[in-house]
């Protein structure tokens, strides 16, 4: 096992580009039962809506993706789009982290609400994002084909 512990002693939040997307896959492959392909994270890097963040961590004086997030915003609304850390690195803050820094850039850019759906059975990103203010609206059912999706929303003129 690695020294765990001593992830903090590097942590960065950086943008992400090609050469972190092979992690990114394996992050997200080992995170979802419906994994995004490369080609899908190719798209995003592309597209002029989408922000794409990753969360890097020196591990005996290694570094490596722990994990990412990808953001879209349009006219004054952001919409998070997939959110990963990989699983060896979980419960470490690391996702309280990234998503605190989003939110900052999401702020400095005058977005006014943020949105995102999650399976109704994901209980440690829902516990996450409702301890950022997140609010559930609305449910979409079957969204992901085997589960049904809750739509939650931040508003982030109140935080």
């Amino acid at each position: 096992m690695h020294a765990l512990k001593d992830i903090w002693k590097d942590v960065t939040i950086l943008p992400m580009t090609r050469d972190d997307l092979d992690e990114v896959v394996r992050i997200e492959t080992a995170s979802f039962r419906q994994p995004w392909s490369r080609r899908q994270f190719e798209i995003e890097l592309k597209n002029p809506v989408s922000h794409q963040y990753i969360v890097r961590i020196s591990i005996n004086n290694r570094q490596r993706v722990a994990g990412y997030i990808i953001f879209w915003l349009i006219h004054g609304e952001a919409h998070i789009l997939n959110i990963a850390i990989h699983p060896l690195f979980r419960k470490r803050g690391l996702a309280r982290r990234l998503l605190e820094a989003s939110l900052d850039i999401m702020k400095k850019k005058g977005i006014d609400e943020v949105y995102l759906e999650v399976r109704r059975s994901n209980e440690p990103a829902i516990n996450l994002y409702t301890s950022f203010g997140f609010e559930l609206i609305y449910i979409r059912e079957m969204y992901y084909g085997d589960e049904d999706a809750l739509v939650m929303r931040l508003n982030l003129g109140d935080s």
